[in-house]
């Protein structure tokens, strides 16, 4: 079934303030006007999207699109990739990791765990604007996948 992409929510993890809201900024800029839930830490996160009882069933007919930084104080997000990509019910979301880490064997990791897109944040200011405005524009067009029922 073919849906309004408005309709797809954009999860945020993401614990560094600025870059939140950066991306949050250049998001918008790019013309995605979607809702953006923020989570600043892996266990927030895992609560909204597996549910008080952690079956994922929270999430059943949600379209949930999944920003995810790796360096989070909580837990690694490769630990949070893991177990969503185990779920039944959150395993279709597309997961776009966006981390400071470019090394070789984590990008491929991530890739094998099921992460949809990686990108390594530029440490320039106007190069990580450009590259999430660019993220914006994947957004206004992708097709999020419905969880499981």
């Amino acid at each position: 079934m073919m849906r309004d992409p408005q309709t797809v929510c954009i999860v945020m993890i993401e614990d560094d303030e600025g870059h939140a809201r950066l991306i949050e900024k250049n998001i918008r800029r790019a013309g995605v006007t979607n809702e953006i839930v923020p989570f600043t830490d892996g266990t927030s996160a895992l609560a909204y999207l597996f549910g008080a009882d952690g079956s994922g069933q929270a999430s059943m007919g949600r379209a949930l699109l999944i920003l995810l930084d790796l360096n989070l104080p909580d837990m690694t997000g490769v630990d949070i990739l893991s177990r969503l990509k185990a779920n039944p019910h959150t395993k279709r979301f597309p997961v776009v990791v966006l981390t400071t880490t470019d090394d070789r064997q984590e990008i491929q990791r991530c890739y094998d765990i099921g992460a949809n897109v990686y990108i390594t944040k530029p440490v320039n200011y106007e190069s990580f604007a450009t590259a999430i405005r660019q993220l914006g524009l994947f957004f206004s067009v992708i097709q999020v996948p419905e969880a499981e029922a």
